[in-house]
C-alpha cells in the first residue's frame, strides 16, 4: 500500500466494511496495515481499537484507545468506545465516566447517552439516568442531517458540518436548532456576525429556549458587545435570580462592561449557594487580577485548586500573573496531576505551560522547555493554522495595496483622528505602550479591539475560491471608505471613556495597516516591535485565551515574524511616516525619550503621568497586567538564552530579520 491519501482512504473504509460484517480479524488487520504507515491515524486507531475489543482482545483495545487518545484527545467517539471496553469489562463506574466524557465532546452520541442510562439505573442513579435517557430519545428524533452535522462539527469537519446545516435551514429556515448550530459553527470559523444574526433571530423565534440565550450571550461577547450582552445576561437573571448560572454569567458581563462591584456582588452570591465552585473562584480570580488585587486574585486560584485539584485553568491563571511563583508542593501537584491518564485535554494543556513557567523559575530550563514544547504540541493538533496560507496573505497586501491606491483615495475615508493603533506581534511591548499612553489625560485605553478584523472579514466576500480581499480594495467608491470609518468610530464609542483620543490594541491589525489608513487616513498607528527571538519564544511561552494560533510551534512563530517585518517594511515604502516604530528595548533604555517621541507624533503634550504609567489605575486585560503595574525593568530581555539549544527551528526562521 502507498501512503497517498485516496489509498488510505479505500483501506480504511475496506476496513469499516469489514467491521460492519462481523470479520473483526479483517478490520483489525485493515487497520494495522494504515497505522503501519500512520501510526497516529485517527480512524484507523479507532477502527483498531473497536475491532480489538469484539475479538475479546482487550489489552490491544487499551493499547489503541491510549494511543487515540493521546493523538486526539476530544475525539468522542474514542471516549464512546472507551466506555464500551469499560462496559464489556464490568468496570461500571468506569464506563460511566468515559461515556460523560464522549457526550461532552460530542453531545450527538446517542449511543453513548443510552448506555450511560442503563449504567446510572444499575447503580440506583434514576434522576441522572433519566436525564441521559432524555437525550438519547431527543437524538433520536433530531433530524438526520442536524444529527450529522452536530457530528461533523464535533469532530472539527466544519465545513462539513455547515453543508448540512444550510441545507437543512433551506427547506425549514426557522427552525431555531438549525439556526443555533449553524451559530456554533460560524463561531468555530470565526464568522461572528452571521453567527449573531443567527441566535438573535432564534431568540426571537424561541424567547425561552435557554440555550440558545446563553450561546447569544456568548457570540455579543466575542464581538465585543459588552452592553448588548449584559442585557441579556441581566434579562435570565431577572428571571431567577437565584439560578446561580444565571448570576455566573450576569458576573462575567459585569465584569466586561467594567461594573466591577457587581460582580463581585454576584460571584460572591455564587460562592454562597456552591461554595467551593472552580469555576466560579476562578472567574473571581480574573476579576481581581484585572482590577489589580493580585494578592486576592492568588487566594482565590489557590481556593480553586483546593476544590479541585486538576483544575488547570487556576494553575495557569497563577503562571499567567508572570510575577508569581510557585512553591515545590504546587509543582509536585501538578506533576502528579499530569501523569494521569484520564486528565482532560485542557487540564493537560494549561499545567503543561503552568511547569514550564514554574521550571523556568526555578532555572530548570530542560523541564521548563519539555512543558512548554508539550503545551505546544497538545494546541498544534487542535488548530487549523497554516503558515503558506499566511505568507500567501501577506504576498496579497503587498502585491494589491500600491502608492497608487493610496494616492487615488489620499482625501477620501472618515477624517476623525480618534484612534491610535498599537500593532504588532503579542508579546511585543504593545500593553506597555498602551499602558504609558492611556497614562495620558487626552487618550483611553480600550481593550483588542475586533472591528479592523471583522471588517476584513466581510470583505474577503463568501464565495468559493480565492478572498475577494484585498484585491476588492480598487473597486470600492470613495464614499464606501468613508462609510467604512464611519461605522469604525461609532461601533468603538461605546469602548470609550470620553477622552479625545482611543487607543486599539489589537496586535493583528498590522496585517490591515492599508485599509486602516483608507478608511481612517488621519489615525495614528504605532508597531510595536521587539527583538524577535525574546518576541517569538515570549509567544511561544504563553497560552493565548483565543487565536495566535501561529504561536503553537517555534518554526511558525518565527515565519509570522519575519512575514511581519517583510509586510512592515511595505507598509512603510508606500506610506512612508505613516506608522511610527517604537522598539521594546529603546523603551527599557530610554523611556521618558521614547514618551516624548511617541506623544510628538501624536501631537499630544507631555505629561508626566506617562513617564510614572504604573501608577496608574485601570483595569488591564491582557497576559501582562501584572508587569505593567511595575515600573520599568529589564526581567524579559533575552530570556530565550537559557533555552537556546532547543530553539534551532526558530533561529533559522528569524536569522537576519530586524
Amino acid at each position: 500500500m502507498t501512503s497517498t491519501s485516496e489509498d488510505r482512504t479505500a483501506q480504511l473504509q475496506q476496513a469499516q466494511k469489514l467491521l460492519q460484517s462481523g470479520n473483526f480479524a479483517g478490520g483489525l488487520t485493515s487497520a494495522n496495515a494504515i497505522l503501519a504507515i500512520e501510526p497516529d491515524d485517527v480512524e484507523a486507531l479507532y477502527v483498531a481499537a473497536v475491532g480489538a475489543r469484539f475479538l475479546k482482545e482487550f489489552d490491544k483495545a487499551h493499547s489503541y484507545l491510549a494511543r487515540l487518545h493521546a493523538a486526539s484527545p476530544e475525539f468522542g467517539r474514542a471516549w464512546q468506545e472507551a466506555g464500551h471496553l469499560a462496559r464489556d469489562e464490568a468496570r461500571f463506574e468506569d464506563a460511566i465516566s468515559a461515556y460523560t466524557r464522549a457526550t461532552r465532546f460530542n453531545p450527538a452520541l446517542e449511543a453513548s447517552w443510552r448506555a450511560q442510562s442503563d449504567l446510572l439505573i444499575r447503580q440506583g442513579r434514576q434522576s441522572e439516568a433519566d436525564a441521559a435517557f432524555a437525550q438519547a430519545e431527543r437524538l433520536k428524533i433530531m433530524p438526520r442531517e442536524l444529527l450529522a452535522a452536530t457530528n461533523h462539527l464535533a469532530e472539527g469537519r466544519l465545513l462539513r458540518a455547515e453543508e448540512f446545516c444550510r441545507h437543512f435551514l433551506r427547506q425549514n429556515p426557522q427552525h431555531t436548532e438549525a439556526m443555533r448550530l449553524l451559530a456554533q459553527i460560524g463561531i468555530k470559523l470565526g464568522i461572528l456576525d452571521d453567527a449573531e444574526f443567527l441566535l438573535e433571530s432564534a431568540t426571537e423565534f424561541e424567547p425561552d429556549n435557554i440555550q440558545i440565550r446563553l450561546d447569544y450571550i456568548d457570540v455579543l461577547r466575542r464581538r465585543q458587545k459588552f452592553t448588548e450582552a449584559k442585557a441579556q445576561a441581566e434579562a435570565l437573571h431577572q428571571r431567577d435570580p437565584d439560578n446561580p448560572l444565571f448570576q455566573s454569567h450576569l458576573a462575567i458581563e459585569s465584569m466586561q462592561t467594567g461594573d466591577y462591584e457587581r460582580a463581585f456582588a454576584l460571584f460572591d452570591g455564587v460562592l454562597s449557594k456552591l461554595p467551593n465552585d472552580p469555576a466560579t473562584l476562578t472567574s473571581k480570580g480574573h476579576a481581581l487580577k484585572t482590577t489589580g488585587k493580585q494578592e486576592d486574585a492568588v487566594a482565590s486560584y489557590r481556593a480553586a485548586i483546593a476544590a479541585k485539584p486538576d483544575h488547570g485553568d487556576a494553575y495557569y491563571a497563577l503562571a499567567n500573573l508572570k510575577t508569581y511563583r510557585f512553591t515545590d508542593e504546587e509543582i509536585a501537584a501538578m506533576r502528579i496531576q499530569v501523569e494521569r491518564p484520564d486528565l482532560t485535554f485542557m487540564d493537560r494543556v494549561h499545567m503543561s505551560f503552568a511547569l514550564g513557567k514554574a521550571y523556568e523559575d526555578a532555572t530548570d530550563y530542560a523541564q521548563s522547555f519539555a512543558f512548554y514544547e508539550e503545551g505546544n504540541a497538545l494546541k498544534r493538533r487542535q488548530t487549523r493554522y497554516d503558515a503558506d496560507a499566511m505568507s500567501a496573505e501577506i504576498d496579497l497586501q503587498i502585491e494589491h495595496c500600491t502608492p497608487e491606491l493610496f494616492a487615488k483615495h489620499s482625501d477620501h475615508g472618515h477624517p476623525a483622528a480618534d484612534p491610535i493603533f498599537i500593532l504588532g506581534l503579542p508579546r511585543a511591548g504593545s500593553t506597555l505602550l498602551e499602558q504609558i499612553l492611556a497614562s495620558h489625560s487626552k487618550v483611553d485605553g480600550t481593550l483588542e479591539l475586533p472591528n479592523i478584523l471583522a471588517l476584513a472579514h466581510r470583505l474577503r466576500g463568501r464565495t468559493a475560491g480565492e478572498s475577494l480581499y484585498p484585491g476588492i480594495l480598487h473597486e470600492l467608491a470613495p464614499e464606501q471608505f468613508a462609510k467604512m470609518g464611519e461605522e469604525f468610530i461609532e461601533n468603538t464609542r461605546i469602548h470609550r471613556q470620553g477622552a479625545p483620543f482611543f487607543i486599539d490594541k489589537m496586535p493583528n491589525n498590522f496585517r490591515h495597516i492599508g485599509l486602516i489608513k483608507l478608511i481612517l487616513p488621519n489615525a495614528k498607528i504605532i508597531d510595536a516591535r521587539r527583538d524577535p527571538m525574546d518576541c517569538c519564544f515570549s509567544g511561544f511561552k504563553q497560552l493565548f485565551a483565543e487565536g495566535q494560533e501561529f504561536t503553537y510551534g517555534l518554526e511558525q512563530v518565527g515565519r509570522y515574524y519575519a512575514d511581519y517585518v517583510r509586510l512592515m517594511d511595505h507598509w512603510h515604502s508606500v506610506l512612508p511616516g505613516a506608522v511610527l516604530r517604537v522598539q521594546h528595548e529603546d523603551v527599557l533604555d530610554d523611556l521618558e525619550g521614547q514618551v516624548k517621541r511617541m506623544l510628538d507624533y501624536l501631537e499630544l503634550p507631555f505629561e508626566q503621568a506617562c513617564v510614572d504609567f504604573h501608577k496608574t489605575k485601570r483595569a488591564v486585560r491582557t497576559a501582562s497586567s501584572e508587569q505593567v503595574r511595575r515600573p520599568i525593568n529589564r526581567d524579559g530581555v533575552a530570556a530565550w538564552k537559557p533555552f537556546e539549544q532547543w530553539l534551532e527551528p526558530l533561529k533559522a526562521q528569524v536569522a537576519g530579520v530586524g
